[in-house]
């Protein structure tokens, strides 16, 4: 039988993981845009307001070796790159559903806390 503390450290192993994936002030955002298909690198970036080119080029590479999204390269002149989401990723939809619904119920308590 496991102790207390070895099943709270797998609890904050396997979270840690998931924050690994889509922690970060974009994962989750890039994510939400691909839930509604498959988006090109330019409508992903004029999606995200405020991300500069470099940091969305580097979260879309971290999420594509994480396996949560797809990028399928196309051999035309000049190339076209699509992503989209793989079953993995489309798995976080009720994780996001999750925070999104939390959001919600908290918003009026979380902007009091933030004006203060």
């Amino acid at each position: 039988m496991k102790t207390e503390i070895e099943q709270d450290n797998k609890l904050t192993c396997e979270v840690e993981t998931t924050l690994k994936v889509i922690g970060g002030r974009w994962k989750v955002l890039i994510i939400r845009q691909l839930m509604t298909g498959v988006k090109r690198f330019g409508e992903l970036q004029r999606a995200l307001h405020g991300i500069t080119q470099k940091m969305l080029t580097q979260q879309l590479r971290e999420m594509e070796e994480d396996g949560i999204i797809h990028r399928q390269v196309y051999p035309e002149i000049p190339p076209k790159v699509e992503y989209s989401l793989t079953p993995l990723g489309e798995n976080l939809k009720p994780i996001l559903d999750a925070m999104h619904e939390w959001g919600k119920q908290h918003l009026t308590q979380i902007n009091r806390q933030i004006k203060s």
